[in-house]
Parts: C-alpha cells; sequence; structure tokens
C-alpha cells in the first residue's frame, strides 16, 4: 500500500499540541479501523467501522457520549448512548439511506457473538452514522449490503486509511472530494501521558468558506472554478476516541469542543448539516452483567480537561483537512465528478 500524503507532508502544521506517532485516531491504544468500499459507476459509497476495543464490546463495554452540533442527521443509538453513558457495539458510518440496513447487519453480527442477547439479557444499541453522499452515489440503489458491513468490521487494525474509502467514498466536502480523515493530540497530566484521537466523515461546506490554517484558499480555489454558492446541505459525523479516564459527562464536555475545530475550516453550521460528534473513553470498560458490589473507577478533575479541550479542537481541524487533502478525484452518478484539492491546486499551480 502507497503511503498517503497528508497536511503535514505538504508543510501545514495545526494547532500548538503534539500529535500521536500516528496523528491518527488509533493512536489511542486498543483503537481499530475498517473500511468497505464500493467505487463502481454510479455506485460510490461504503462503511468505515471504529472498534473501541478488540474485544467483545457487549460484555466489556466503554464510556461514551455524543454531542449534536445541528441535528439535520439520521444518526441511530443516541439516546440509550446519552441516557447510559456506555458504547457496545462497533460505531458504523455509511451513507444516509444505508443508516437502518446497516444497523440491521450490526445486530446481526452482535447476536452471532453474544446468544444471550434477547433471551436471559437485555437488547442491544448498535450505533450508526450516517452523512448523505447522493451527488456522486446513487443512494436509491441502497447498494450496502451485509458483506459490506461484516467487511468494514472483520477488516479493522490500527491503520487508518483516509481519503475517498469506506463511508467516505462518495462524500463532498467545501464541493471538493472529502472522505475520511483523521489525527490525534497528546496529552500530558504529571507523569501520566494520554492521547485524543480524532476520526471524521466530511461531506459539508461551499468551497469559498474554506480555511486551511487561516488561509482563505476556497476564495483562491473559487476564482478558478467559480462554484456556485449553493445551500450547505452537507454533514459531518465526528468519532472521538481518548485513554483519559472521564466519566460521560466530561466526555460530554469535550466532544462540545470540537466545533472549534470544525468552525476553523470555515463550517457555518448550516440548517441542512447534521454535524453530530460521538466520544469513548477506553480508560475503563464497564462489565455487561452486574454485581452486587459497587463499580469503582478513576476519573479526572474537571480543571484539568482545558487541555482535553484544546486537543478535541485542534484534532478535529486536522482530521478534517487530512480527508480533504488524501481524497483523489471521484466521478460517479450521472458523470457528477468532485475534485481532490490536491489534483485542483497542481491544475492551477497553487500550493497548500
Amino acid at each position: 500500500m502507497n503511503k498517503q500524503k497528508r497536511l503535514r507532508d505538504y508543510g501545514v502544521t495545526i494547532g500548538k499540541m503534539q500529535p500521536g506517532k500516528k496523528n491518527a485516531i488509533t493512536d489511542v491504544k486498543g483503537v481499530q479501523i475498517g473500511h468497505s468500499t464500493i467505487g463502481e459507476g454510479a455506485i460510490q459509497t461504503g462503511v468505515t467501522s471504529i472498534l473501541p476495543h478488540t474485544g467483545n464490546l457487549f460484555k466489556e463495554k466503554v464510556i461514551g457520549a455524543s454531542h449534536v452540533i445541528n441535528g439535520f442527521g439520521k444518526t441511530i443509538g443516541l439516546p440509550q448512548l446519552d441516557e447510559l453513558g456506555t458504547i457496545e457495539t462497533p460505531i458504523l458510518l455509511t451513507n444516509t439511506l444505508s443508516a437502518g440496513i446497516t444497523a440491521n447487519h450490526l445486530i446481526d453480527y452482535m447476536l452471532e457473538f453474544n446468544p444471550e442477547i434477547g433471551r436471559t439479557t437485555g437488547t442491544i444499541n448498535p450505533i450508526v452514522g450516517e452523512c448523505n453522499d447522493m451527488i456522486l452515489n446513487d443512494i436509491r440503489k441502497n447498494a450496502i449490503s451485509k458483506q459490506n458491513v461484516l467487511a468494514a468490521i472483520e477488516n479493522a487494525n490500527n491503520h487508518v486509511e483516509e481519503g475517498a474509502v469506506g463511508a467516505g467514498r462518495g462524500m463532498v466536502c467545501y464541493s471538493l472530494k472529502g472522505g475520511i480523515g483523521s489525527a490525534s493530540r497528546q496529552m500530558t497530566f504529571g507523569e501520566n501521558q494520554y492521547t485524543l484521537g480524532v476520526l471524521v466523515l466530511s461531506n459539508f461546506g461551499n468551497l469559498s468558506d474554506l480555511t486551511i490554517d487561516g488561509r482563505s484558499i476556497g476564495i483562491e480555489l473559487n476564482k478558478h472554478l467559480n462554484d456556485s454558492k449553493s445551500a450547505d446541505k452537507g454533514s459531518i459525523m465526528i468519532v472521538l476516541a481518548t485513554d483519559l479516564p472521564v466519566l460521560d459527562r466530561q466526555l460530554k464536555r469535550i466532544l462540545k469542543r470540537t466545533v472549534t475545530g470544525l468552525s476553523r475550516t470555515g463550517s457555518i453550521i448550516g440548517h441542512g448539516s447534521g454535524d453530530i460528534a460521538i466520544g469513548f473513553s477506553t480508560a475503563t470498560k464497564i462489565p455487561h452483567s452486574s454485581d452486587s458490589e459497587p463499580l469503582a473507577f478513576s476519573f479526572i478533575h474537571e480543571e484539568l480537561l482545558e487541555d482535553a479541550f484544546r486537543a478535541a479542537g485542534e484534532a478535529t481541524e486536522e482530521a478534517i483537512l487530512n480527508s480533504l487533502v488524501t481524497a483523489n478525484t471521484v466521478t460517479g452518478r450521472d458523470g457528477n465528478t468532485r475534485y481532490g484539492i490536491i489534483d485542483l491546486l497542481n491544475k492551477y499551480g497553487m500550493n497548500l
């Protein structure tokens, strides 16, 4: 596999904090990412999986939370997630009209490994996020199959492929080719080092608003492309992982700060944009089976969250920009084409 050139390979550094070794969500130990991609003519779509750990998530849940920045979305599983503060399945991302069938196949996957579900214990809460890829993908074809869902889960590993892959295959960001992007930041509290990582599915924004490290590059590109000023009807899914020991309430506070990174790239959080953040901490595993003894675990002091707030914003911003610079040009439904930003910059003799 050829190494993808990412934002920092072009000399652009976002923020003040240091990234992890991979500068990706998988810098958080145990987290794995998988993709299943369909790129066939009018069908340009896929599934992306985020696994908080490699064990049985139903039996060993992780602390989780969500934050809805703008609710124009069809994400599945958030009410129970926010009520109980735990995640018990892989997190799957796909296109809007495939969210339901993806959830069904995710349920089947969990039932296979947990025969007690629906018999001696409760049901399962699948977490599925979506964005609308209808510009490049014939979304009415409902092309996502059980094989795609299973492949995305079973292919998961600690390497994050970015750009026009998995759920990101047909996504459009700032009128350019968007998709999957990731980044991470390191935090130190006393003698302990922690990591916060973000993965995004980017599908939002107008070209003239695109900003990279304070530079209005969208305006510069628009002089060549004259992109129409259509309403922002896209979306973004932001998935945040950390090994920082936090309560679900504290995790929600961290998730709220992802909007600072989103806005620094130029997003105005448009009316038709479903902007949703889902997060988890791997620091504590919550057993499914109850015990008569109270659970005990650690969490950081509230006043130590400042670094996590900054990390969430910086990692989100860089993840979005990575989703752009790693995405290749894609032609899909009805011959619609969205260009990778690097292809365009090369064409017009511009640099990042």
